[in-house]
Formats: structure tokens, sequence, C-alpha cells
């Protein structure tokens, strides 16, 4: 029985893996859409999604700040003339198109 426990627990770190929740980082990205600082791809761990984090100032984009985040949530502050929108998703890449 424990042969075949070592043969199939390869495959399943495999399926894993494959499945994993990938998401973009960039730790500052410009309103010209260009990513100043800490640019790749991070894997969601447990209880992670992917995160974008958008500063708005008199509605024009400032700046966004995009990760993978920990027991992730939706909301929107209004705080010293600047709107902050802290947007979750669940699927590949998603928190680039936010």
């Amino acid at each position: 029985m424990n042969e075949h426990f070592l043969l199939l627990f390869p495959l399943c770190c495999l399926t894993v893996a494959v499945t994993s929740l990938r998401c973009i980082t960039c730790h500052l990205r410009t309103r010209t859409d260009h990513c100043r600082r800490g640019f790749g791809v991070c894997i969601a761990q447990k209880h992670e999604k992917c995160m974008v984090l958008k500063i708005f100032k008199d509605d024009a984009l400032q700046i966004s700040y995009m990760v993978c985040q920990k027991f992730c949530r939706d909301l929107t502050l209004d705080l010293n003339n600047r709107i902050y929108v802290h947007k979750c998703c669940n699927y590949n890449y998603c928190n680039f198109k936010l």
C-alpha cells in the first residue's frame, strides 16, 4: 500500500502546483500604466486572493498596487480627498484587469 502512495504523491503535488492561483505583483504602478517597482507574479497561498489597490484623486487614477493578499475583501474608502479602491478576485492574473 505504501508503494502505491509513493507513486501517486508526485502526481498530487503536480496537480496542486498546476491549479495554484497566480496573481500579478506590482508595488508601484503609475497612471501611465507602467510598473515602477516589484513587477512579477505571486502564487497565492491558503486564504489568499489576487488584490489590486487603486488610489484616485479628483476621479483620476494616481497609483495602484497589486499582490497576493490574505483574507482579501472588496473595500472603498474616501480619505483626505482621495478614494482608495481595494478589489479582490480569484482567477489567474485577474488583478491586472481590475
